[in-house]
């Protein structure tokens, strides 16, 4: 601190020797202004650096059970560290893929104007730790849902189907520029709920007609990565409802549609809420086994085969929650669901839980949700699933 005194000391006395340092310190600025620019510098040059990512010797999974899995929010990190550091932990879990969005909106700002600073760091870490990445796409920028007299207002999840082709083209080329660390691409984001897809009537045949829109454009650009439907989200809503639809009937009026000839695999959501991993399935009822609904609604349609792909799902142990389960149950219902995954479930291609961590805390119950803090501290469960993901339990 003395030294910076004496120099900032030696500072003035410079600029008064110098006409253009009295000009200066002379031009309509108080000296106490001066001052505190001057002290605002300082503190600056002995700031701490920022902390680099700098790429390490290539990686890869040592993968026990491929269908572990784990939804990020990279997207939004800001520092590159953290990006970094998110994918050496889930490669130390032993999970080979995760899920994450790409935002058209954040990507394609301007018509054929592309930012792809963030998704390209994303890449380059998953690349290097030999993590695979299902992308996820959506949200729609303002110029490709422009607002309509005597209408109402557009959000991020209004596509209109006079953009279906705009957004298929981002999506071809999406994957074309990512094609060879891509384990799928989600096409939209729970259709079968009316605030995804824009606050309007939720439509299974005409989701389907963007689905195949993607579809196409993909396959002639990169005709190995796969293109899952849906995700969809688990509701009991009846048809009529101006929220959502039931996620089996919408299932099947994809299906009806022709979905089952313009996806490679199925993406689907199945939370756990207060129910144990095994809890028999039922129509009206929301728990984990839900997706084995799913696949009869597949089977009766020919598709027993077809792969399904859990991008989202696990428990919450908010401590206030209705819909919380005790911090030991989440970790004996979480391992307890891979394990009836793996051995009974072989169209389940992968299970991923949601979320292992956000770049900021939302202050609620999403919170719990996590396998890790904002500050990066590791959560039971998260050391839970790397000793089955690696084979010590």
């Amino acid at each position: 601190m003395m030294r910076a005194v004496l120099t900032l000391r030696q500072w003035f006395q410079a600029a008064r020797r110098s006409s253009v340092g009295r000009a200066v310190l002379h031009w309509r600025t108080p000296m106490w202004g001066v001052r505190v620019i001057l002290a605002l510098w300082l503190i600056g040059q002995i700031a701490p650096a920022p902390v680099r990512a700098p790429l390490g010797e290539p990686q890869t999974v040592k993968v026990i059970h491929p269908q572990l899995c784990v939804h990020t929010r990279l997207i939004d990190e800001v520092p590159e560290y953290r990006i970094q550091q998110t994918f050496i932990a889930i490669r130390e879990m032993g999970a080979g893929t995760i899920v994450e969005f790409f935002p058209w909106a954040y990507i394609e700002g301007s018509p054929g104007v592309y930012g792809w600073g963030q998704a390209d760091k994303i890449f380059k870490h998953a690349r290097n730790q030999g993590v695979k990445i299902i992308a996820r796409m959506g949200f729609v920028p303002a110029w490709a849902r422009p607002d309509l007299p005597n209408q109402p207002p557009t959000t991020l999840n209004t596509l209109p189907e006079d953009s279906f082709d705009e957004f298929a083209a981002f999506t071809a080329l999406f994957a074309a520029r990512y094609a060879d660390q891509l384990d799928g691409i989600v096409i939209w984001n729970e259709p079968n709920l009316s605030f995804e897809w824009g606050f309007r009537p939720v439509d299974p045949a005409g989701y389907t007609r963007l689905l195949a829109a993607s579809y196409g454009a993909i396959k002639a650009v990169a005709p190995d990565v796969l293109v899952l439907g849906g995700a969809l989200a688990p509701t009991v809503e009846p048809v009529g409802s101006p929220n959502a639809l039931n996620d089996l009937i919408y299932l099947d009026g994809m299906l009806k549609a022709g979905a089952g000839k313009v996806m490679d695999g199925l993406a689907i959501h199945t939370y756990g809420f207060t129910q144990p991993h095994d809890a028999a399935p039922a129509p009206d009822r929301l728990n984990f086994r839900r997706a084995e609904l799913i696949h009869e609604v597949l089977a009766d349609h020919g598709l027993g085969d077809f792969p399904v792909y859990i991008t989202e799902t696990g428990w919450n142990d908010h401590p206030r929650w209705l819909q919380a389960v005790t911090p030991s149950q989440r970790i004996d219902y979480t391992l307890g669901a891979y394990k009836l995954a793996d051995e009974t479930w072989p169209w389940a291609k992968k299970v991923c839980l949601w979320v292992f961590r956000y770049p900021a805390p939302t202050h609620s119950y999403p919170d719990y949700f996590t396998l890790s803090t904002t500050d990066f501290d590791l959560k039971p469960l998260y050391y839970a699933l790397k000793a089955y993901g690696v084979g010590s339990e």
